[in-house]
């Protein structure tokens, strides 16, 4: 995976706990929006019995097939363009994990038509967690925000220092 691709990876923490959010369960139908490296895609995909991974950025969607046939991943269908269009009448889906979209507030609202389950949101700015958590109260799905902060060992000297990472947040919503 390109770890020079703008946006990502993914933290592997925060990886284990948006997965562990969207509840998948073996078979689904999973949309990974703003795929960038793949790294979402593919962890689903062990999972999933179908993932589509929309990027609007082609280097993004070329790096996450990429993922994908390095990891054998044969059932991750990677679109590149612009994820609202994508996913409309894509579904039904089971579950959807937000990592990027420059159209948010839109995207939300086809991903509540199309899915029924639960909606991830990766957030690292405040920005965007403020508009992921307006848009899915508007449209009644928003469950939870979850903060995430990790940190890293390094050496200092003859000791060791925890070196922090970015602050995350996930937006957690379910559609019924």
């Amino acid at each position: 995976m390109d770890e020079g691709l703008r946006g990502g990876p993914t933290q592997d923490e925060v990886a284990a706990v948006a997965l562990w959010h969207l509840r998948l369960a073996p078979g689904c139908a999973f949309a990974d929006v703003g795929c960038g490296t793949g790294k979402i895609a593919v962890a689903a995909a062990r999972t999933a019995g179908r993932v589509l991974a929309i990027d609007r950025r082609s280097e993004a969607a070329a790096c996450t097939r990429a993922a994908a046939e390095t990891a054998g991943a044969d059932n991750i269908e990677t679109v590149c363009g612009e994820a609202a269009e994508v996913l409309a009448g894509a579904g039904p889906l089971d579950a959807a994990f937000v990592g990027g979209s420059r159209d948010l507030e839109q995207v939300l609202e086809v991903l509540a038509g199309e899915v029924r389950g639960r909606v991830v949101v990766d957030c690292v700015l405040l920005e965007t967690l403020h508009r992921a958590v307006g848009t899915m109260q508007d449209l009644g799905i928003f469950r939870e925000v979850i903060s995430l902060q990790v940190a890293r060992s390094h050496p200092l000297g003859q000791g060791m220092m925890m070196r922090p990472a970015n602050p995350v947040w996930l937006v957690v919503g379910e559609v019924a």
